[in-house]
């Protein structure tokens, strides 16, 4: 008698065995669509890219290079390996600054670890980039820093703008439709028509729209998009001249010059465009946001004295957090690899000072038809990307407030 509960019990696991791997099946069979997409469009073309890169690649497949594209973009390999490894040491700073200071207490040997680390990682990453630059290709290495100049110009001007932009039109306001509309019609336009004109807007002769309404305030017109010299040597051109004069006399090699002075005025406009474009989409998302936002939050902070500014310190822009690192991530993501207006807006007489890294790997593929040194400017492009995106994710995400 005491067999047959046993048995029972055998055929009810049985039946539970198979009916977990019935819903793994199911639960893959779901996923597979997605999962074949994925790596069909996603993961191919970057490992079909990392496989091109290793090969003398010109139209056709050459002999195997290994890593000699990677190591004429970058130059010196201990100058590379010193460059990512600041980077790290960022993170480990970042580390002993939040969860070694928070799980350990309140220690101030934490904080001063922290410092000194991070004077470290900007040593190692300074002498990696200045060996970098002596011994890689410059043409690429500099729109890196193009690259940057653009998202930081770009991204921090989109969120604020919008995050204020949404607020107003989230109130009750005469035409609120319309505005929202108004707002989103930048994003849906065709990028090259607008950035076609942008250029007519932009463009240095004295009868175009940018340089009248430059004139109503007596400011002299300006070259706009066939400007290579930066915007802090336009507005501080002296000042910096009389800088550079003083380190020659004390005796400094350095000049404050190049790169160092930031974005071109033409890498401005282009930054302009950028804001244009994006800040409706933004505000959109922005706006469902705000309305996630209980209203007896507001009710009470009025209760309490509050005025609107400090509602929207104090509410609405802890309360919106979350979504305002979402459309940082994406920001910078999209930013790092924009492409199609920057191209269609940049001038020959800019030279080179717009060409971010996008427009220098299809340069690289396009008219030099070397597509291994261009499979690897995109990877390192990608390397790029992934890790401020990992950087942004472990910073930024700690300060996101989730309730």
């Amino acid at each position: 008698m005491a067999a047959k509960p046993a048995v029972r019990n055998s055929k009810k696991s049985k039946w539970l065995k198979q009916r977990s791997v019935i819903e793994a099946l199911t639960g893959y069979a779901f996923i597979l669509p997605a999962t074949l997409l994925i790596g069909i469009f996603g993961i191919f073309p970057i490992g079909y890219s990392v496989y091109m890169s290793l090969f003398r690649w010109r139209v056709r497949r050459s002999r195997f290079i290994g890593f000699d594209n990677y190591e004429a973009l970058l130059g010196n390999v201990w100058a590379a390996l010193a460059f990512i490894g600041g980077i790290f040491i960022i993170l480990i700073a970042h580390w002993l600054w939040t969860d070694a200071y928070a799980s350990y207490g309140k220690k101030r040997v934490f904080k001063l670890m922290s410092a000194f680390v991070l004077i470290a990682a900007g040593i190692s990453i300074a002498l990696g980039w200045g060996g970098m630059m002596a011994s890689g290709d410059r043409r690429f290495l500099s729109s890196l820093v193009r690259t940057l100049f653009y998202a930081l110009g770009t991204v921090p001007l989109q969120i604020g703008l919008s995050l204020v932009l949404a607020y107003l039109l989230f109130q009750k306001i005469r035409g609120q439709e319309f505005f929202r509309m108004l707002y989103f019609l930048p994003y849906i336009t065709p990028v090259v028509a607008s950035a076609v004109v942008f250029r007519s807007i932009f463009n240095p002769r004295p009868e175009r729209l940018a340089n009248q309404v430059l004139a109503l305030f007596g400011i002299p017109e300006q070259r706009w998009l066939f400007e290579s010299r930066s915007l802090l040597e336009l507005l501080f051109g002296d000042s910096i001249a009389k800088f550079n004069t003083w380190l020659t006399q004390i005796g400094v090699s350095w000049q404050w010059e190049g790169l160092w002075l930031g974005p071109s005025m033409a890498l401005v406009t282009i930054i302009l465009f950028g804001v244009w474009t994006y800040v409706g989409y933004n505000v959109i998302i922005f706006l469902a946001g705000l309305g996630g936002i209980p209203k007896n939050l507001y009710e009470a902070a009025e209760i309490d004295g509050a005025n609107g500014v400090q509602q929207f310190l104090g509410i609405t822009v802890p309360l919106l957090s979350p979504v305002t690192f979402y459309l940082t991530i994406l920001g910078f993501i999209g930013t790092l690899q924009a492409f199609t207006h920057i191209y269609v807006m940049r001038e020959s007489a800019a030279r080179d000072s717009v060409d971010t890294a996008s427009i220098i790997i299809f340069d690289t593929f396009y008219k030099l038809n070397n597509y291994s040194l261009a499979a690897a400017q995109s990877i390192l492009l990608f390397i790029l990307i992934l890790t401020l995106t990992l950087l942004q994710n472990r910073i930024l995400g700690k300060r996101v407030f989730n309730g």
